[in-house]
């Protein structure tokens, strides 16, 4: 890698390529999930391209990054919510994007939909759930694909139809569930739900 380019800033879409490769590379069997989570915290965390290379180093055909096209994101389209060991969680009427990544490593992030007055016909969610845990609770006649997620030791639950009904939004649910748990339900039933009080 040249000078020039070492000192380059990388962007957001850099660092999705170096982590997309990554997430390769632990599918193969290359690196291991602990291997995994340690690379990604250095390649979120880069700055430059220099930063960026010791975590591919020692991958086939992932010596040099280079810089991805920037292609322009609407506003609120796609949201990254992380977490190392915490935890993330939104209720209530919150503005749910049309594309979310969700990362977690040993944390957990919790997103209830059910409380959102405006939901896009479809969302597109990328899970990494490490060693955490990532639950999403859906309003009703809503919908989820989770076929795009790989599992190594983890576990994918979901209490929701496969396929559109047409009446709420439809998630198309891909990414790596490592050795965490993904679930996808419904809001659960309160007393008043059960017995009309």
């Amino acid at each position: 890698m040249g000078d020039d380019h070492a000192r380059l800033r990388v962007s957001d879409a850099d660092r999705e390529a170096a982590a997309q490769q990554l997430n390769r590379a632990m599918s193969e069997g290359r690196i291991t999930l602990s291997e995994l989570e340690e690379r990604l915290g250095i390649v979120y965390g880069a700055k430059t391209f220099a930063e960026l290379e010791p975590p591919l180093a020692d991958l086939p055909g992932a010596a040099v990054v280079l810089p991805q096209a920037a292609v322009p994101v609407p506003a609120r389209e796609l949201v990254h919510l992380s977490t190392e060991m915490g935890s993330v969680k939104r209720t209530g009427d919150w503005p749910v994007p049309s594309r979310l990544r969700l990362t977690t490593s040993m944390g957990s992030i919790h997103l209830d939909l059910t409380g959102a007055r405006t939901l896009p016909r479809r969302i597109d969610v990328d899970v990494s759930t490490g060693m955490g845990s990532i639950t999403l609770v859906l309003p009703e006649g809503a919908s989820a694909d989770v076929d795009g997620v790989k599992t190594s030791w983890g576990t994918v639950k979901t209490k929701v139809p496969h396929t559109p009904s047409g009446s709420g939004p439809h998630l198309t649910v891909t990414g790596s569930a490592g050795m965490g748990t993904l679930s996808i339900r419904g809001a659960r039933k309160g007393m008043k739900d059960w017995f009309g009080a």
